[in-house]
């Protein structure tokens, strides 16, 4: 589900970020359209996790615009910007160990909006996606697997309702089959529910065949850009992040 005709969801124009004096982000530009899925891929230390948390305003943009359904959201506080309709899965999870399951979803939905009956019907459909959380959803979630926690991860941010996810690394550390059960929710939510998605990826080879659209980030700035088949195809992309083992 893509559509390109209208104006982009989400829009980043020309961003600069920085650690201090080190300038991470040096003039990115980027768009997704509603109900795109995009990959966003690059070695280690290419700005990419700094890009996803600079939507949310940490590290605040030195320079450039970031615009959501139009609304130019780059001085917005973070705790505003949870409340728009965007929602991350973060690098790491980032869950509440000693927090059950129930309560770690909990804390997502109470970072959107909808009714009672919306919530429930939002927490059924995290609970289908990813079974093993009905399982567990007593349990603490610092006692979970580490595909688990990722499944938690990602099931509190879809508690929110968001138009956009943000997902940083999602198959970081994971097995192979965890790895594709988790990108087939993705997959499901995009085609079924029209979620928007930016994914951050080690595995470029599994995020470039998920994504319509990916780009390539390097030393801070985009260098190439295309269709998800299209990279997949390109001697030097292959080359640098797909052969020779290599899945960055």
């Amino acid at each position: 589900m893509t559509n390109t005709s209208s104006a982009p969801l989400l829009r980043i124009e020309n961003l600069r970020a920085a650690y201090g004096k080190i300038e991470a982000l040096k003039g990115v530009d980027l768009a997704i359209g509603s109900g795109e899925i995009v990959a966003l891929i690059g070695a280690n230390g290419a700005g990419k996790s700094t890009l996803m948390m600079s939507i949310f305003g940490k590290p605040r943009a030195k320079a450039g615009r970031i615009v959501f359904d139009g609304v130019d959201i780059t001085a917005t506080p973070t705790h505003q910007i949870a409340r728009m309709s965007i929602a991350q899965s973060p690098e790491g999870r980032r869950i509440f160990p000693r927090m059950s399951v129930a309560e770690n979803l909990q804390m997502g939905a109470d970072a959107g909006h909808g009714s009672d009956d919306e919530r429930a019907a939002t927490l059924e459909r995290v609970l289908t996606l990813f079974p093993r959380l009905r399982a567990r959803f007593s349990q603490r979630g610092g006692t979970l697997s580490g595909g688990e926690q990722q499944m938690l991860a990602i099931g509190r941010a879809l508690m929110s309702r968001p138009r956009l996810l943000l997902l940083d690394e999602p198959s970081l550390g994971l097995a192979p089959l965890i790895t594709r059960q988790i990108f087939e929710a993705i997959r499901t939510l995009n085609r079924q529910d029209g979620l928007t998605v930016l994914i951050v990826e080690q595995n470029a080879n599994h995020a470039l065949k998920l994504a319509h659209r990916g780009y390539v980030l390097v030393n801070g700035l985009i260098t190439m850009s295309g269709s998800g088949a299209d990279l997949l195809a390109r001697p030097e992309v292959r080359a640098a992040y797909l052969e020779g083992g290599r899945k960055v």
